[in-house]
């Protein structure tokens, strides 16, 4: 995929407009930081060149000035909720990102729990950290919050809150997942602040969707897919409008609590520093694109990998259908079809050829590798042996793993395991192909080639197992699949 991102510029253009941002205040910001940290694999598909931990490597360059505050709602807490792309909990993963901060050399200063009212399970994991010698902090539910500007900004509202002791300019407001009450925890921390006489301030640091790209931009458009199942929208900002007569996009939940914000810092202060919902931001992305089209195309097949996404959550009864009719909107709006995704046209033609389960992958040159399932492979895994004899150019009827070493894999699943499918899923297959490099050149050659998969594009024309996608993930490849259940057959 072509490079249409700098990466390096971003880094420092975006540490220094933090800087900036601090000056701007005084004494202290809070950095209502959104997004994932470490990982955010939806701004390198949509912004090619984007590192995954470009925001992470930025906050390091300002470690001498940054501390980390960790905020958990005690309702994601009580109901054990879990973050999708790691299979974690949340209070698992407050515990993760403490782990990830303090190895990267990034101070954390302490964690805060939000929708505080004596749960039980909030006091033992706030008992847990102590252990730990983490301090911990308790924010309270605040009837009304946040239309009771009243309430919020008293003694019996904010005033009620645990005051979190920093000791740094820059404290950034993180968490493992949306809802978590980040935003509250920073306008708490400014009435606190007020009251003793420091001067602080707060901006918000989201990447998407980018303030200043066109609203229906791609790389816009393919934030709201990633965002259908929480209603997100993109908008104009009416505010920035008014006040200096420019087109900025935000998003509606910002857009829609301005007017509060407003309030909550004219009884603080007596006075709003911004004038819009564009103003709170830092985002400095959208300066750093260097090649829109490669954007384009990047975040167009990225809308259409959550479409698949969507159809199959539907499928599994976890997802709804209104957020798939979103994503088909929002395809309407880019102009875009699921054929335009060649991987996907590729692996239909050959399963209406064949009738069989099949898989096609699309390489970094652009070179498209179908397979089938067969009595051995399932077609995801025959698609990664496919793949990997091609990169090591190898020819395609060579064998990496001999029939003799498969069947008995296969006896062992049906036999002693239980299984019902004997095929082999991705994860056993790369097993067997680790066991046979270590005695054949080809199949060591095939194994070296698996680096050379990260960022290919996948699709298969039926739903995989979990073990199957897990694998998928782990070789950062961006899989898709046809909202179709695999062929149950009795062995």
């Amino acid at each position: 995929m072509k490079t249409g991102f700098d990466n390096e510029k971003y880094l420092k253009m975006q540490s220094q407009h933090i800087k900036e941002r601090i000056d701007q205040f005084g004494d202290k910001l809070y950095l209502e930081f959104g997004g994932k940290l470490f990982d955010d694999y939806h701004a390198s598909r949509v912004l090619p060149g984007f590192a995954p931990d470009s925001k992470l490597r930025m906050l390091m360059q300002l470690s001498d000035y940054a501390e980390i505050v960790i905020v958990i709602n005690a309702a994601d807490i009580e109901k054990n909720k879990i973050r999708g792309d790691l299979g974690i909990t949340y209070d698992v993963d407050v515990l993760r990102l403490r782990d990830e901060f303090l190895q990267k050399g990034l101070y954390v200063g302490s964690v805060v729990i939000t929708h505080y009212s004596g749960q039980n399970s909030a006091n033992q994991f706030k008992a847990r950290l102590e252990k730990k010698n983490i301090r911990v902090y308790l924010h309270y539910t605040i009837e009304g919050y946040p239309s009771n500007i009243p309430l919020i900004i008293s003694e019996n509202g904010f005033g009620r809150n645990d005051y979190i002791e920093t000791t740094r300019p820059l404290v950034v407001i993180t968490a493992p997942g949306p809802g978590s009450g980040k935003m509250a925890t920073c306008l708490s921390q400014l009435y606190h602040d007020n009251l003793r006489g420091i001067k602080a301030g707060y901006a918000k640091f989201e990447t998407f969707p980018i303030w200043n790209i066109p609203l229906k931009h791609p790389v816009n458009l393919a934030y709201e897919a990633a965002t259908a199942d929480l209603n997100d929208v993109n908008m104009i900002d009416p505010f920035h409008l008014e006040a200096y007569g420019k087109t900025t996009v935000n998003y509606n939940r910002d857009i829609e609590i301005f007017p509060v914000l407003n309030a909550i810092f004219e009884g603080i202060y007596g006075s709003n520093p911004y004038k819009s919902p564009t103003d709170m931001g830092v985002n400095m992305a959208g300066n750093c694109i260097i090649d829109d089209e490669a954007c384009c195309q990047a975040s167009c097949a990225e809308i259409i990998r959550r479409y698949y996404a969507a159809l199959n959550k539907v499928m599994r009864d976890e997802g709804s259908e209104n957020e798939v009719y979103k994503i088909e909107l929002l395809m309407k709006q880019a102009r875009i079809t699921t054929d335009d995704r060649r991987v996907t046209v590729a692996c239909r033609q050959r399963a209406e050829a064949l009738n069989v389960p099949t898989a096609a992958i699309e390489l970094g040159n652009r070179h498209i590798i179908t397979s089938k399932t067969s009595d051995f492979l399932g077609a995801s895994a025959a698609l990664l042996l496919n793949a990997l004899k091609y990169l090591a150019g190898i020819d395609h009827d060579i064998q990496l793993i001999k029939p003799e070493a498969i069947e008995p894999i296969q006896n062992l699943k049906v036999r002693y395991l239980g299984g019902k499918n004997p095929r082999l899923h991705t994860d056993e297959v790369l097993i067997a192909l680790a066991l046979a490099a270590s005695t054949d050149e080809n199949a060591r050659r095939s194994m070296e080639q698996l680096p050379n998969l990260k960022g290919c594009q996948v699709h298969t024309s039926v739903m995989l197992s979990e073990v199957d996608i897990k694998i998928y993930k782990k070789l950062g490849v961006d899989l898709t699949s046809e909202a179709v259940q695999a062929p149950k057959k009795r062995y």
